[in-house]
């Protein structure tokens, strides 16, 4: 039986973290269009309509969020969100360079360290729960 028929070992820690996942982007979702002002503050400047860029965003998390949860969509969410994890980090090291205040966010090295570190692992997570890619629990043919 060809690999790719095989059942998958892992379906029910995917599906968990399908929903932890689409959890997470429809709460930044939601903080994109409820404070933009906030993020427009970590947004690098070098990109252009930084607050149509930062409604757009909040939109596509949602969106994202919710084709990860409908099996026709989940294959295109798992890109676009791994896709969207590696654009917005520089976001994030702005964040931690500048040490810009945001409400409800530590302004340490003790948030922003791991903070970084963890956004290859966002990006991969996504790409992971989405079925796109089996690494590094592939199944042997």
């Amino acid at each position: 039986m060809p690999a790719d028929l095989l059942p998958d070992r892992f379906a029910n820690i995917r599906a968990a973290m399908r929903w932890i996942l689409a959890a997470f982007y429809a709460a930044a979702g939601i903080a994109h269009l409820w404070a933009p002002d906030k993020l427009l503050a970590i947004t690098p400047s070098w990109v252009p309509f930084a607050p149509q860029v930062i409604f757009i965003t909040g939109l596509c998390e949602l969106v994202g969020a919710a084709a990860l949860l409908t099996r026709p969509l989940r294959w295109w969410a798992g890109v676009a969100l791994a896709a969207y994890a590696v654009c917005v980090w520089p976001a994030n090291f702005k964040h931690a360079i500048e040490g810009i205040e945001l409400p409800y966010i530590a302004n340490s090295w003790l948030y922003h360290g791991p903070r970084l570190a963890f956004q290859p692992v966002l990006a991969w997570w996504a790409l992971y729960c989405a079925g796109v890619i089996d690494w590094p629990w592939r199944t042997r043919r």
